[in-house]
């Protein structure tokens, strides 16, 4: 037992010191009770194939791949839209809506669906991602006492109320208490929230590296003179190369994509490519072409080809799926120096185009092929991305700014964002009515993200998954396994419930309250409502009221959890996102979690009564 204590206080104490990551400090507590002998092998690694850890990974991939479709974009700009630019209102949209969806839905499912959502709509209304992060993991824990499915312990509540000869709860029976304190936690919220926006802010500076596709097409004005022309099937131009035309000569116009977009349905696919001059062009193809528009229209007329109109909406503007943009910077003793940007042949070198040159302040994109490199030249590049991989491997002439495989992982693939969306619906629909075990639902719903294309590759899926969380939670789970067979857990329970149960039912009702909520810092929700459920209904009879509002201060005191990181799964999953510390969780948890609790001590004999 004296290990056991000890290891706990040492690994809280390493949570609030936070110099050490805090799944390091985990796994250090885990390694120490495995090798003092208090836990065997198969406990100590039970957490890492726990369901619950199986679905945070699987959580984590359906969540990346909602933010990676711009489903969580879409889905932000309609909260953002509620909340009408106020960040009360955003607050208040994002808390409520999370609360109930949490009462259908697992918390941690809850948070992962939310999380990306949430980071879009604070992106795009310009405020601190912080302030609504943690609300949005403490909103899913008290939405979950909703309903009977909300959360584990309001199932293990149920079922010991039913062995001891309790008519069966049903769905809403946690209904009036819930809505109670979902609105009390709102309130509270509010200005707990606001010490969490401060100097959280990510250092995002305005490095160039740091310059999104859209910021460098905007830099160098590469959607001016932009125009899209379709292929109709009555062009000549049908199995003619780019080579043939040589549309630089003739008409003075750059082609910078080749598209092809089809439809199936709902479902919308697009195949692009970097125009190179072997590229043929096909019937129902789409070229995007830069120059004037007295040249695209004589193009156009020459080959019977249609342009989209001047509005804004038609002429459209360049997409980043297959293809991408790098800027390389040439180095001083380059060898490309002086050579003519047409010379240099990239197109046939390296299957990349050069679309214009940054050259100090000034940007040349007009007449380029006859631009000679000089000294601190920086180079834009346009290719597929595995053509960008390359060329950045090439540390003789030139450097590639930023990291193209990763940038090319952050585009987002909205035209697969209705594939998202059915898949999550789905998801969320077998959730709340299917008897299959969640964790295979949450897999089954990775795995169609990743198969129908809502991921570049599959090692973006996997980029998505934070291990930082998942460690964290799988190797404090043992803990619970530590505290039960040391006899910590029963030695706290019993002894607070006898010493405050010949007080009165209300005292006896928040030793057990506050007992559930103690333990369940340090073991999971559902561990501490099984071990205290069976000694909140002995204490009851024996002091001759029901056991039901006994049972139900257990549920409430497991799942109101909020001071720790790793007191609940999505109290953890926010935490990197966030940036939160050990000490950000009690100074705003701490407060919440003991009003709440002093609140549902008297609210819940109102429905329930002694």
């Amino acid at each position: 037992m004296i290990v056991t204590i000890i290891t706990l206080l040492l690994a809280a104490a390493g949570f609030v010191w936070g110099r050490i990551r805090a799944d390091i400090v985990a796994l250090i507590a885990l390694l120490v009770l495995t090798l003092s002998g208090i836990l065997d092998t198969q406990e100590a690694l039970s957490g890492f194939s726990n369901p619950i850890v199986i679905m945070m990974v699987g959580l984590f991939v359906v969540g990346g791949a909602i933010f990676n479709t711009g489903l969580a974009k879409m889905i932000g700009a309609r909260l953002s839209h509620l909340g009408n630019g106020s960040p009360t209102r955003l607050f208040l949209v994002v808390v409520l809506a999370t609360g109930l969806i949490g009462g259908f839905v697992s918390n941690t499912g809850t948070v992962a669906l939310m999380l990306p959502i949430v980071v879009s709509m604070a992106a795009a209304a310009g405020a601190s991602v912080s302030r609504f992060l943690m609300p949005l993991a403490f909103a899913s824990s008290i939405g979950g006492m909703l309903t009977l499915i909300g959360t584990p312990p309001n199932l293990v509540i149920a079922e010991t109320w039913e062995e001891f000869g309790g008519q069966p709860l049903s769905m809403f029976s946690f209904l009036p208490t819930g809505i109670i304190c979902l609105a009390a936690g709102t309130l509270l919220l509010i200005p707990l929230s606001r010490m969490l926006s401060v100097n959280k802010k990510k250092k995002s500076g305005s490095s160039k590296e740091n310059r999104s596709l859209t910021d460098i097409v905007e830099e160098y004005n590469l959607n001016h003179d932009l125009w899209r022309v379709d292929v109709p099937p009555s062009s000549p131009i049908s199995g003619l190369s780019l080579g043939a035309l040589s549309l630089r000569a003739n008409y003075g116009l750059d082609v910078l994509e080749l598209r092809v977009e089809g439809r199936k349905g709902f479902l919308k696919s697009v195949s692009q490519e970097a125009p190179t001059a072997s590229s043929i062009i096909e019937v129902g193809d789409i070229l995007f072409i830069r120059g004037p528009r007295s040249n695209v229209l004589r193009f156009v007329s020459d080959y019977g080809l249609r342009i989209a109109d001047d509005s804004a909406e038609s002429r459209r503007h360049l997409d980043f799926y297959d293809i991408g943009l790098a800027e390389i910077v040439v180095l001083p003793d380059s060898g490309i120096l002086k050579e003519t940007i047409a010379g240099l042949d990239f197109r046939n070198r390296y299957n990349v185009n050069i679309l214009g040159v940054r050259r100090g302040g000034n940007y040349i994109i007009d007449r380029l092929g006859d631009s000679k490199v000089s000294k601190g030249d920086v180079l834009l590049v346009q290719g597929t991305w595995d053509a960008i991989e390359k060329i950045s491997q090439n540390t003789r002439d030139w450097v590639v700014l930023g990291e193209p495989e990763s940038r090319a992982s952050k585009v987002t693939i909205d035209y697969k964002a209705p594939i998202a969306a059915v898949i999550m619906l789905a998801m969320i629909v077998a959730l709340v009515f299917s008897s299959v075990p969640p964790v295979f639902i949450v897999l089954t719903a990775a795995v169609l993200m990743m198969l129908s294309g809502c991921f570049r590759s599959i090692a973006d899926a996997y980029r998505t998954i934070n291990w930082e969380s998942i460690v964290l939670i799988a190797a404090m789970m043992p803990m619970s396994f530590a505290l039960e067979k040391t006899g910590v857990s029963e030695a706290v329970s019993v002894s607070l419930v006898k010493a405050l149960g010949g007080i009165g039912p209300h005292w006896l009702m928040a030793g057990i309250y506050f007992t559930t909520s103690l333990l369940t810092l340090f073991i999971s929700n559902t561990a501490t409502s099984v071990l205290m459920a069976p000694s909140a209904v002995q204490s009851a009879v024996a002091y001759g009221v029901s056991s039901l509002p006994m049972l139900f201060a257990v549920t409430f005191g497991a799942s109101l959890c909020f001071m720790s990181p790793f007191s609940t799964p999505p109290n953890a999953l926010v935490m990197p996102a966030g940036q939160y510390t050990f000490m950000d969780y009690v100074k705003v948890g701490a407060p919440l979690q003991i009003l709440l609790g002093i609140l549902m001590i008297f609210v819940i004999p109102l429905f329930f009564p002694f």
